[in-house]
């Protein structure tokens, strides 16, 4: 069984949130704490706690995310001038929804890969 996440929820509509996409394997939408001007997540439909739980029956929907990110950064008009994506993993990878999800990032510098 599945566990339960806020993501599980959005994807559903369950709570009322403005999506940028949604196909049979993957949904986006803006982060409710925008870190840079651009900050969009891309959640698998699939419940996947971390990218430790990823399987090989899990592939076309990392791909998925990764093509979705890149559309969303065109029509984000960030694609030209550039964009980070991250996939977090556990709790010293920063990771604070146990639901993988990827944060495409952009609209700005972004600097340095890590800042510790």
């Amino acid at each position: 069984m599945s566990e339960e996440t806020i993501f599980s929820k959005i994807i559903r509509q369950e709570i009322p949130t403005p999506l940028l996409y949604q196909d049979e394997l993957v949904t986006a939408f803006r982060d409710i704490s925008p870190r840079v001007d651009s900050h969009i997540l891309i959640v698998p439909n699939k419940h996947i706690a971390t990218i430790n739980d990823v399987t090989s029956d899990d592939e076309l929907t990392l791909g998925r995310m990764i093509t979705v990110a890149k559309r969303l950064a065109k029509e984000e008009g960030i694609d030209e001038n550039g964009y980070r994506l991250i996939i977090n993993c556990n709790s010293d990878g920063g990771q604070e929804v146990y639901h993988i999800h990827m944060h495409l990032l952009g609209g700005q510098p972004l600097g340095s890969m890590l800042s510790l």
